[in-house]
């Protein structure tokens, strides 16, 4: 049982440029773009914009550069195309509760014409209102009424005359008073002193005369201010009912431009109806309108006709159907809604022609688009969504950093009902991180979205990946690309997911890769992108990125770092990790060494004495020694005292893909056979010995294959690895072209046995008989077994003596 030598064919899949059907993509412009590999994405998304019943937003899970946000954002704007345009939003002065604006919702369009109708009337009714004043008509009635008052005033004042003279007093007007005169007999003025010549009884009568002067003068007064209110009262009346009509014919010519559903609005009849009555009411302020020097009268004019303004925060006549909303910066005043508010004699102020509209206003009736990393950065808005996901209603708030101390009474705008799809783009992540943590939130979005990373590959997936780059070169004004950079294209997008039968779904590392070969194309006059240009932006990319991959390489070459790559050593070998930066991944060879010596310690794994390795790895070494004891279950207990180490690793050890070397050192120094050093293994098992794949295998192959370049290849070097990670390999061509060449080798193994046997030479002497009495002599297990043995006899010797 030995491991399979994989031949040239077995390490990449290759595409034949013949079998796209294109000479190059300019041929599939006429192509519509597709969900590439989405289906299920797909499927929901279209299911999510269709349903109509609430709390169905839709929920998009995937990773970044998936094409998430785009696909749903044309999803978006495909539903809405079909869909009706949603009604206007305007906001009204409220003359009941004028810090309560009052919100409408208006036909499509006929907020705009209410505004503009409004905006005419109010220009156009101070000249009318005052021409129908200062008309003969209007004067002739008002001169009227002024003769029909003053002619009572002067009654009442020859009636007080008269009450006066017959107690024989005289009156005259002073100002605002009435002045009195006490006469004598003869009609003369008395004096003080002609009062006091008096006889008793006769000054007695002029002290009663003069009481029922007084109480006739208040009487006088009281019919005078009755005379007055009746005097205005009337000429208000006069006034209404002269500018009544010009105002009711102006609301009648208003109302007819007005759509007809408009015009039956009730909330919109009483708005019009209490603008009727508030001008009625403020007639007085219409009549010196044209006085240049009455500046605090037309002061007070304009903010009265300011009442009658219409405040459309959402206008939607320009729509053809449903809004689709992309908010990219959801500030809770960008969101929700905001009151401006503006610094005017020192003081701050507001009223309802301030009130702007949030995103989620403008997207009623329609679609949002939003991050959930861009909510999650500020509580208050997270707060506010929940709160409107809940209620469906939107009430724009007061934002707390306008709570001054000079701040006026803050207007509190209605709230108004929200019917909006929201589509949420997170994580993985986040999305099962929210079902935890806010099962409340999530329920509202009972659509789940969900991207694949990678999809099965297929003649139909190379058809749509070939028409996205055809439009990503049309969009950006690119070169085209040939069929044969096509096919090298996809082989790379073959290798992002390591499978040589899945495709990446992040497609923006296909348009990164697209728009780096198109410049070099360009940059050599190019009229077609080619397989060269592809290989050249690949190779530009790494070398932008791999210097910490060539520090390493640099290190193993210079001696630094001790790796062997000829002859065979006891305990020791190559296994290969994967270090990943973030923007560049590589692997590189690291030394296994093991030690075993007779004790009852069992295996110790030094980096997890230090803390130096994670769970993943110490679960790996725990199977490693479960495995080991399995095998030699027969001589239980084991006298055994071993260590494994990760040589010169000072940054610490994650995952299990080393454990098979592990493993091979460990029954490398227990039998005491040398293992090749020019093989470096990668690669799990389990319990039973059967090796599991690992991931990064590619990273793990090149990393080794260029620390043997440098040294020179020999024809012996090579890699182990699983079976299973077979249809994983995405190889670079030069590893390729060295194999083909019999330079270097790639090995395959099922089980543990197989590399085992490759490693030292002999046979393994591992068999699948479950009870094991002795393994054969020569064999690897039967120098380990006579080990183990001889470790037991000097446990025994040396607890003899002890006793």
């Amino acid at each position: 049982m030995s491991a399979m030598l994989l031949k040239p064919a077995d390490l990449r899949i290759q595409i034949d440029p013949d079998a796209l059907g294109f000479a190059d993509t300019s041929e599939l412009l006429q192509s519509p773009l597709s969900w590439i590999g989405q289906e299920r994405a797909e499927i929901a998304t279209h299911f999510g914009l269709s349903m109509q019943q609430p709390d169905y937003h839709l929920f998009v899970l995937g990773e970044v550069g998936s094409g998430r946000s785009s696909l749903l954002h044309q999803a978006m704007i495909t539903v809405a195309a079909n869909s009706a345009a949603p009604p206007d939003l305007c906001y009204l002065y409220n003359f009941t509760t004028p810090e309560k604006p009052i919100a409408i919702r208006l036909p499509t369009g006929q907020g705009r014409l209410l505004r503009q109708s409004l905006a005419q009337l109010v220009r156009s009714l101070p000249d009318e209102i005052a021409r129908c004043l200062n008309g003969q008509d209007f004067k002739i009635k008002y001169e009227q009424l002024l003769k029909k008052f003053k002619h009572a005033e002067t009654k009442s004042y020859t009636e007080l005359s008269s009450f006066a003279e017959e107690r024989h007093f005289s009156i005259r007007r002073e100002a605002e008073q009435i002045v009195f005169t006490l006469l004598g007999s003869k009609g003369k003025i008395l004096t003080e002193d002609d009062l006091f010549k008096l006889p008793k009884t006769r000054r007695t009568e002029i002290d009663q005369a003069e009481q029922e002067l007084h109480a006739a003068i208040i009487r006088y007064f009281e019919e005078i201010k009755r005379i007055e209110s009746d005097k205005r009262a009337e000429l208000a009346a006069l006034q209404r009912n002269t500018v009544a009509p010009l105002l009711n014919q102006k609301l009648r010519t208003l109302r007819s431009s007005l759509h007809q559903q408009l015009r039956n609005h009730s909330r919109l009849k009483i708005f019009l109806n209490q603008v009727i009555q508030d001008i009625l009411n403020n007639l007085s302020l219409f009549e010196s309108v044209n006085e240049v020097d009455d500046k605090k009268q037309n002061n007070t004019l304009d903010q009265v006709l300011s009442r009658y303004q219409v405040n459309l925060i959402v206008d939607n006549c320009e729509l053809k159907g449903a809004p689709v909303i992309v908010e990219d910066n959801p500030l809770t005043h960008l969101l929700f809604g905001s009151i401006d508010y503006q610094l005017e004699d020192g003081k701050i102020k507001t009223d309802f022609m301030r009130i702007r509209a949030g995103s989620l206003h403008k997207a009623h009736g329609g679609y949002i688009l939003l991050h959930l990393n861009d909510l999650l950065t500020d509580t208050a808005v997270w707060v506010r969504l929940r709160r409107l996901l809940r209620s469906n209603r939107l009430q724009i708030d007061e934002p707390i950093s306008a709570l001054t101390a000079n701040m006026p009474a803050s207007i509190e705008p209605e709230s108004v009902d929200i019917n909006t799809k929201i589509v949420l783009i997170g994580s993985r992540q986040d999305y099962y991180f929210l079902q935890q943590e806010d099962p409340e939130f999530i329920r509202r979005f009972r659509v789940k979205v969900d991207f694949a990373d990678d999809f099965k590959s297929s003649s139909d997936t190379y058809q749509a990946s070939s028409i996205f780059v055809a439009h990503i070169c049309h969009a950006k004004k690119l070169p085209h690309f040939s069929a044969g950079a096509i096919t090298r294209l996809l082989e790379e997008s073959h290798r992002e997911v390591e499978d040589q039968t899945r495709q990446s779904a992040i497609f923006a590392r296909t348009e990164m890769l697209i728009l780096e070969s198109a410049t070099l194309c360009s940059g050599r006059n190019g009229k077609l992108v080619e397989i060269t240009d592809i290989t050249a932006a690949l190779h530009a990319r790494t070398m932008r990125h791999n210097y910490p991959d060539q520090w390493l390489q640099d290190a193993i070459t210079d001696g630094d770092i001790l790796i062997s790559l000829q002859g065979k050593t006891t305990g020791q070998l190559n296994a290969i990790t994967q270090v990943d930066m973030g923007d560049h991944s590589f692997g590189s060879p690291v030394r296994v060494t093991a030690r075993t010596f007779a004790g009852e310690n069992g295996l110790l794994n030094i980096a997890h004495e230090v803390e130096m390795s994670g769970p993943i790895h110490d679960k790996g070494v725990l199977i490693l020694q479960n495995y080991l004891s399995a095998l030699f279950a027969h001589l239980a207990p084991l006298a055994l005292s071993a260590s494994i180490v990760f040589e010169q690793e000072y940054a610490g050890i994650e995952g299990d893909s080393a454990s098979c070397a592990e493993f091979y050192a460990l029954l490398s120094s227990l039998s005491r056979i040398p293992v090749k050093q020019n093989i470096a293994i990668t690669g799990a098992l389990n319990q039973y010995g059967e090796v599991l794949p690992v991931g990064g295998i590619n990273d793990k192959i090149e990393g080794f294959f260029n620390v043997c370049e440098k040294a020179g290849l020999n024809g012996e070097q090579g890699v182990l690895i699983p079976h299973h990670n077979q249809k994983h390999l995405m190889l670079n061509y030069n590893v390729i072209e060295a194999v083909e060449q019999g330079l270097f080798h790639i090995y395959a193994m099922k089980h543990v046995a197989e590399g085992l046997e490759l490693l030292t030479g002999m046979p393994s002497g591992i068999t699948e008989k479950r009870k094991i009495k002795k393994y054969p002599a020569k064999t690897v297990l039967g120098y380990a077994e006579k080990t183990l043995i001889d470790f037991r006899s000097a446990c025994q010797t040396l607890h003899a003596k002890a006793d």
